[in-house]
């Protein structure tokens, strides 16, 4: 009488062409999906100075006589804490240095000119960027840009 083997399942050699494709899509997607995350960082960053730059101009134009919305030690909650809020709360943590979109944010204001300078953290972005009174956006090409705050980004390339 003869048998018939009625076993079913994968063998060994399936599942190890199966692993070994997904690792092969993995190593080809990983990468992009890494890159297309930095250059959303960088679009973000950028985003975020130009709001911050109308913000900083709109508290400016409301204050008689014209001066940048200053509190002593208050940094970017002069905007987040005036009423109206110039800018939304997520911006109070600004000055503490916290990370946003891959930059770490660096402010100084004063009564006629304000800084907001974006140092790209490692792995997270390309590109520095730096916004001043003129608002005129300003990049720093490179992991590690030179932009810091201070009275204005002069020296720093003009981005588009």
């Amino acid at each position: 009488m003869k048998t018939i083997d009625q076993r079913k399942g994968f063998t060994l050699v399936e599942i190890m062409i199966v692993v070994a494709i997904i690792g092969l899509l993995a190593a080809i997607a990983i990468p992009n999906l890494l890159r297309a995350r930095i250059n959303a960082n960088d679009s973000s960053v950028q985003g975020d100075l130009r709001t911050f730059s109308t913000a900083s101009e709109s508290c400016r134009a409301a204050q008689q006589p014209p001066a940048y919305c200053v509190a002593a030690g208050a940094g970017v909650n002069s905007l987040t804490g005036a009423v109206p809020p110039y800018l939304d709360l997520t911006w109070g943590a600004v000055g503490a240095g916290v990370p946003k979109h891959g930059h770490t944010l660096v402010y100084a204001v004063g009564a006629q000119s304000y800084t907001l300078a974006a140092t790209a953290l490692a792995n997270q972005a390309n590109n520095g960027y730096c916004v001043d009174q003129t608002g005129v956006l300003r990049v720093s090409v490179g992991a590690a840009p030179a932009v810091t705050a201070g009275t204005s980004c002069n020296g720093v390339a003009v981005t588009q």
